[in-house]
């Protein structure tokens, strides 16, 4: 593996001397890579527009980024940031490279969490768009364009990745197969209008399994904080790392939107039959208070503390944008009628 990250980090020193005046695209890229991004982003655009794949966002995007966690927790990846320093082979040639503020995540690198849940998520989308334009107008140029669209998507995150230190080649590569088979396979098997008991069920697994996993490989002497360590020793600013980055804020966010989900359709079954001028204003709002919830300092201390809000902030998530807006959308549209 000496070499292959070696041959990385060559190839990121070439990416940032190349395009370093694009850094804010590769931020901009970078970020609306983050899994976070699939419950923020895209999960009330696409909801607001099928309901169905909408909620097979968050379930293939929960789902992807906790067995990514589980894949990180195994494998050990490195992660280019720290392994420069670490291995201590550039002492005589140092690569001119440069980290930036979402450089310095605290979680192991194999696989690509970025790019296993993009490839995941994103499949569910340009899925459904494919199949919609193949409906319409049977045309296999144009049914082709939402995949290339997602070819083009794997590859731009992916180098972004690679541009801020984040990961490295290979690591970008098996997360996006990998996300690209979970994509497939669990596009089939969405859990729209089941039982809020299949959700509590799904929530607690994921919660339970990971802490067994966790405790199992502690217990055989695996220290699984070691990346932690690696990433504070070798962040370049301190305020640069962050506790959402962390294995465990995966973990509570993944286990939180499921339940959030399971919540959400127990509440309003089906959810509520609106126009699309009231689903437009929907999703204004929704990403509006998406935004300002997201926003919300959490305390850091005691961690404990951290991830039970940050638990709460992604149950709150999906009932936002399926039964709170929504529902006020509702009433102030069925009052106009009356009027």
């Amino acid at each position: 593996m000496e070499t292959v990250h070696t041959q990385g980090v060559w190839m990121a020193e070439a990416l940032q001397k190349a395009t370093m005046k694009y850094e804010n695209h590769w931020l901009f890229v970078t970020h609306m890579g983050d899994p976070k991004a699939a419950f923020l982003l895209y999960f009330p655009i696409i909801y607001y527009l099928n309901k169905r794949t909408g909620i097979a966002v968050v379930w293939v995007a929960a789902v992807s980024e906790w067995l990514n966690l589980v894949f990180k927790w195994m494998l050990f990846g490195e992660r280019p940031f720290w392994w420069v320093g670490e291995s201590r082979l550039f002492e005589k040639n140092p690569p001119q490279v440069r980290q930036f503020p979402s450089t310095c995540e605290t979680g192991p690198g194999s696989p690509s969490g970025h790019a296993m849940v993009t490839s995941a998520v994103w499949w569910v989308m340009v899925s459904a768009v494919a199949s919609f334009l193949h409906s319409r107008k049977h045309s296999r140029l144009l049914t082709a364009v939402p995949y290339l669209l997602y070819v083009l998507v794997l590859v731009a995150v992916g180098l972004s990745r690679i541009f801020i230190l984040a990961h490295f080649p290979h690591q970008i590569l098996t997360g996006s197969l990998t996300g690209f088979i979970l994509g497939v396979t669990l596009n089939r098997t969405v859990p729209e209008g089941r039982s809020l008991q299949f959700f509590l069920r799904s929530c607690l697994g994921l919660l339970l399994g990971a802490l067994l996993l966790h405790y199992s490989l502690e217990h055989v002497g695996i220290d699984l904080s070691w990346s932690i360590s690696l990433a504070k020793r070798w962040c370049s600013q301190s305020d640069w790392i962050r506790m959402d980055s962390t294995p465990f804020s995966s973990l509570t966010r993944d286990c939180g939107a499921l339940l959030g989900l399971g919540l959400a359709q127990f509440w309003k079954p089906g959810g509520w039959p609106l126009p699309w001028a009231p689903r437009a204003l929907c999703l204004a709002l929704s990403s509006w208070a998406l935004y300002h919830i997201n926003r919300m300092p959490l305390p850091i201390s005691p961690p404990f503390l951290f991830y039970t809000l940050y638990f709460i902030r992604f149950t709150l998530m999906p009932q936002v944008v399926m039964v709170f807006i929504p529902g006020f959308v509702h009433l102030l549209t069925a009052k106009k009628k009356k009027d």
